[in-house]
C-alpha cells in the first residue's frame, strides 16, 4: 500500500489538503480555564494537529463584535501588522510596527519549513516594518487625526516604556533607550545599548516585552523559549523563557522568574502592585493541552518549562528530564484556555468601561494554529476581587474568525488609552480597535 511521507502529510495539512485529519478536542475551551483546568492525558501523534485560520482581513465596513454594554469603532487604519501599544503621559499612542526579523536557523528541516508555512498562512509571514509609528487624536473623538514615524530602523521592536525623559525599546535582540521630550513626534537621535537580549540565527520566540516598575529604578524584560519543548537543545534556552530584572542604569540583570514558555503581556496589580504575565505554554500535545495562562510572577520562581507543565506535570518529551527543578515547579495562577496565544495583558482602570468590566484584566487572545477546533481569536476579560481571579471569564471582543472559520483580524496588545476606550492592536486587520462604554451605559454613569 502506498503511504505519504510525513514531510508530504505536513505539506496538505498546511495547504489544507487533509483538512479533516488529525485529532481533535474532547473537551470545551472553557474546561482549560480557571484556577483548576482539566488537563487530560497527553495525545502526542505522529502528525501535530495543524489547524489554521487563513489571514484574510476585514471587509470594507466590517468589525469585530463588542460585548453587551460596550460598543467598538476602528482608531486607526492601514498599518502595518501592528502588534503592540503604548500610550505616551500626553495621550499620543504608540504602535509598534513589526514582526519577525531574519532567523534562518528556526526555519530549518521539515519542521522549521512546515512552521514557517503555518505563520505565512496565517497572517504573520510579511517583513517586518521595524518601526514605532505615533498616532494622535487631537480632538479626543475617538479617532486618530495625525500619524508620524516615531522612531524607525528597529530590530522588530515589541516592548516600549517611558521613565522620565528615557523612553525604552525592547528589540528582539537588545534593550535600547533614546532621549524623548514631552509632545515630541519622532526621534532622530541614536539609540543607547542598556543590555543584549537573546536573539540570533535562531530565534524561536522572537517578542521582548519591556515594563518599568512603578518607581522607575527597575525594567522588567520577557524572553520566550528558542523551541517549543527545547528540542533544538538546552544549551539554547540560556536566559530564555523568563522574565528579567534590569538596571537601567548599569544594563546588569538577574531572572527575576523562569520557566515561562513565552510570556508576553505584563502589568501591575493595581490593588497589591503584583506583576502579572500572560504566558504561552507548548503545542502539540492535543488540541486540549496545555492551557496558556495569566499569573502573578514570584521573584525567584520556577513555571516548570520545558520539564513540566501546570506545576508539576512532567513534559515525557523532554530530554534530559530534570525531576529536581520540577519538583520546584508552581502552578500559575489562571488558565485561559489551550493554543489561544494569549499576548496582551492589561488590567482594567475601574473608569474606562461598564461592569462586569470594571475590575480585572484584559487579554489579547491571538488565536489557535494547534488546535481543532479554533480557540482564541478574541479579547477576554477575567474579572478580579481582592487582587486575585474571581469568576468566570467574559468575552469582550468576538468576531475576529468568520463564518468560514477565516481570520478577519487577529488581537494581540491591549492597553487602557485614559482617555476612556481600551485599544486593541489587530496584526492581520491593520487596525487599532477602541472599545468604549456603549453610548447608553455612558448616559447612565454620567447621571449618577
Amino acid at each position: 500500500m502506498f503511504k505519504l511521507r510525513p514531510q508530504f502529510v505536513l505539506l496538505l495539512l498546511v495547504t489544507g489538503g487533509l483538512a479533516a485529519c488529525g485529532e481533535s478536542s474532547t473537551l470545551q475551551v472553557s474546561d482549560g480555564m480557571g484556577a483548576s483546568p482539566k488537563l487530560p492525558e497527553p495525545n502526542k501523534t505522529l502528525i501535530p494537529t495543524v489547524n489554521i485560520a487563513p489571514a484574510v482581513g476585514w471587509a470594507a465596513g466590517a468589525k469585530p463584535v463588542a460585548a453587551p454594554g460596550t460598543q467598538v469603532a476602528a482608531f486607526a487604519e492601514n498599518l502595518d501588522h501592528p502588534r503592540w501599544l503604548y500610550v505616551l503621559p500626553n495621550g499620543d499612542v504608540l504602535v509598534a510596527e513589526t514582526n519577525s526579523p531574519p532567523k534562518p536557523d528556526d526555519s530549518k528541516g521539515i519542521r522549521g519549513w512546515v512552521m514557517e508555512k503555518v505563520m505565512g498562512r496565517a497572517g504573520a509571514g510579511v517583513p517586518s516594518p521595524n518601526r514605532i509609528t505615533l498616532l494622535r487624536d487631537k480632538d479626543h473623538d475617538g479617532v486618530a487625526e495625525t500619524r508620524t514615524v516615531f522612531l524607525e530602523n528597529l530590530n522588530s521592536p515589541f516592548g516600549m516604556a517611558l521613565v522620565g525623559n528615557k523612553f525604552y525599546v525592547a528589540d528582539t535582540d537588545r534593550l535600547i533607550s533614546f532621549n524623548y521630550e514631552p509632545g515630541q513626534t519622532s526621534i532622530t537621535g541614536q539609540p543607547t545599548k542598556v543590555v543584549d537580549l537573546p536573539g540570533g540565527t535562531l530565534n524561536h520566540h522572537w517578542t521582548k516585552n519591556v515594563i518599568a516598575s512603578k518607581d522607575g529604578k527597575k525594567l522588567y524584560v520577557t524572553v520566550g523559549s528558542n523551541s517549543n519543548v527545547g528540542e533544538n537543545g538546552l544549551d539554547q534556552e540560556k536566559d530564555r523563557a523568563a522574565i528579567w530584572e534590569v538596571d537601567p542604569a548599569t544594563g546588569a540583570h538577574r531572572i527575576f522568574a523562569s520557566g515561562l514558555r513565552n510570556p508576553n503581556g505584563m502589568d501591575w496589580e493595581p490593588h497589591t502592585g503584583a506583576l502579572w504575565t500572560a504566558v504561552n505554554e507548548r503545542d502539540e500535545i492535543g488540541s486540549d493541552l496545555v492551557p496558556d495562562y495569566v499569573t502573578s510572577v514570584k521573584d525567584g520562581a520556577f513555571y516548570g518549562w520545558p520539564f513540566s507543565y501546570y506545576g508539576q506535570h512532567v513534559d515525557v518529551r523532554v530530554t534530559p528530564q530534570n525531576p529536581e527543578l520540577v519538583a520546584k515547579a508552581i502552578a500559575p495562577d489562571f488558565a485561559v484556555g489551550p493554543h489561544t496565544a494569549s499576548l496582551g495583558l492589561a488590567f482594567a482602570d475601574g473608569k474606562t468601561l461598564p461592569a462586569p468590566f470594571t475590575e480585572g484584566l484584559f487579554i489579547g487572545q491571538h488565536g489557535s494554529w494547534n488546535r481543532k477546533p479554533h480557540s482564541g481569536y478574541k479579547v477576554l476579560f477575567v474579572p478580579f476581587k481582592d487582587g486575585k481571579p474571581s469568576g468566570t471569564p467574559v468575552d469582550l471582543l468576538t468576531g475576529f474568525l468568520n463564518s468560514d472559520e477565516k481570520a478577519q483580524g487577529r488581537p494581540v496588545g491591549v492597553i487602557n488609552d485614559n482617555n476612556g476606550g481600551l485599544l486593541v492592536a489587530d496584526d492581520v486587520g491593520n487596525k487599532i480597535w477602541r472599545v468604549t462604554a456603549a453610548k447608553t451605559a455612558q448616559a447612565s454613569n454620567a447621571a449618577k
